[in-house]
């Protein structure tokens, strides 16, 4: 058992927490939620002392051992396998077969095992990082966006693995789903303090609503009886014969204590702005093959016709060519053989792993969004910075110092600036907080025009996807149907 006490922190005039205390027992499986920006990493960062807070007692055993996967690389061995087994416990130290088993389910093959790890894309060196964390099976595991370098496939083993963990964990997830399926217990940072209850996060922010709700109707009715007696007051206090009673109101008046009005939590609330779109089909692709190599084709032969309120979704392995696909449907770059003939009236939206890399560090949130509609008036575009939840001096900010999910919030702001009627969106959720992806899952529902997009939110994929494009096997392939149907005729078992 880990026991948090009197744990405080600010940053400047920011206060992150205040006089907070909670307990992690053995066992528990704990989803971290809030919004972005309330202090769910730096909370993590503390357990593991990367920072240290203003006021905080951490109370554990001496062999307490604490797993966190970190984003860092640094790797000191020559292969994959000898990297991995650097996670294991020291009495674990010859079983090297749990590691190969935990690096399979990450995605590995066999003969990656012998590789060099920093020959390896990014997402897959965190992978490893991964696995050797899950390896050390430590009394207390820290998972911050684990999902994020994930496929489908992935996910999915990595789901199961955490479902039988018999220890401690903490995860921070965007996926609402894969944190209700995982987790025991539900902790949540609001308004600068932590609660953890048992149950999921709908139990949790239920009972948050309900009390936040009664918490403002006292405060209200606290207001309307103190006005009335201040009316009282300025009425009746030149009566002398009222005196002693106004004087008695006035003390009394004094010493109470109402507490304070809950100031409003914003959350991300948009829509994207359609155009109108009257044709029954937006584009055709005819035929079309791309590959960076002609070695490697990621793309052969492949064909379809996007009809005006398709929701499509693009699914299969990392590095298969969902994102180059997208980026040919978006026109960033050109097929090798075939043609992608865009309607005439077909207006893109395209949001892609490179728009966050694209933004000027040297501007600010309100000059990128300008930059997306120069004939918009920047009272209008500060009105889009407050909805992606940039309002005040924060649309003042330059991008350089926002986090990951501002400029996430930034980039899909910029689509908003301009009628569209075909969105094609790549791993959007990436760097977004739970909510947001509600958000935006409610504005793709009420966006009148056709969708692509490449997710492993398999959450995202039930709700929106009517038909999909696999990649799987070295080929790729439209399969006309849901989500679902696709899981119950085709499946991931291979």
């Amino acid at each position: 058992m880990i026991r948090v006490e009197n744990l405080s922190l600010s940053f400047g005039d920011q206060v992150i927490f205040d006089h907070c205390e909670f307990d992690i027992k053995p066992g528990e499986r704990i989803g971290l939620v809030g919004q972005n920006g309330t202090g769910k990493s730096t909370l993590l960062k503390i357990l593991i002392e990367q920072i240290e807070p203003e006021e905080c007692k951490i109370t554990k055993a001496d062999d307490y051992q604490i797993g966190y996967l970190e984003q860092h690389i640094n790797f000191s061995k020559n292969t994959i396998l000898e990297e991995g087994c650097l996670g294991l416990r020291e009495e674990d130290q010859y079983d090297s077969w749990k590691v190969e088993k935990i690096l399979s389910g990450l995605g590995f093959s066999t003969e990656d095992f012998d590789k060099d790890p920093r020959t390896f894309s990014g997402g897959f060196q965190v992978r490893l990082n991964l696995a050797k964390v899950l390896a050390g099976e430590p009394d207390l595991l820290l998972l911050d966006e684990p999902t994020n370098y994930l496929d489908i496939l992935s996910i999915r083993w990595l789901v199961s693995f955490l479902k039988k963990w018999e220890r401690s964990l903490i995860l921070i997830t965007h996926d609402r789903h894969i944190m209700n399926s995982i987790t025991t217990h539900t902790m949540a940072v609001h308004r600068q303090k932590i609660r953890k209850i048992q149950g999921d996060t709908v139990k949790l922010y239920d009972q948050i609503a309900d009390e936040e709700e009664l918490q403002a109707q006292t405060y209200n009715n606290a207001m309307k009886k103190r006005q009335k007696t201040e009316e009282y007051i300025n009425r009746f206090r030149a009566k002398a014969s009222l005196a002693s009673l106004v004087q008695s109101k006035i003390k009394k008046l004094a010493k109470e204590n109402i507490g304070e009005e809950l100031r409003t939590i914003k959350s991300l609330g948009f829509s994207f702005n359609s155009a109108e779109f009257r044709a029954k089909h937006m584009m055709k692709v005819e035929h079309i093959s791309f590959g960076y190599t002609p070695e490697k084709q990621l793309i052969k032969d492949f064909s379809m016709i996007v009809h005006k309120e398709d929701r499509i979704g693009i699914i299969g392995k990392n590095g298969q060519g969902k994102s180059t696909l997208l980026s040919l449907l978006a026109g960033e770059q050109t097929p090798n053989e075939g043609v992608i003939e865009d309607h005439i009236h077909c207006q893109k939206g395209y949001f892609g792993q490179t728009n966050i890399e694209r933004l000027d560090p040297n501007l600010t949130v309100a000059d990128a969004m300008q930059e997306a509609n120069l004939e918009m008036s920047y009272s209008e575009i500060r009105k889009v910075c407050g909805a992606m939840m940039f309002s005040g001096d924060n649309a003042l900010k330059k991008i350089q110092v926002l986090s990951g999910g501002e400029k996430s919030r930034v980039s899909l702001g910029k689509i908003l600036l301009h009628p569209v009627n075909f969105l094609l969106l790549d791993e959007p959720t990436n760097h977004l907080d739970m909510e947001s992806c509600d958000a935006l899952i409610g504005a793709i529902d009420n966006f009148d025009g056709a969708v692509a997009i490449v997710t492993h939110n398999e959450m995202f994929l039930h709700h929106l996807a009517t038909r999909l494009i696999v990649f799987d096997g070295g080929k790729v392939f439209l399969f006309e149907g849901s989500y679902q149907e696709f899981l119950d005729k085709i499946g991931w078992e291979k």
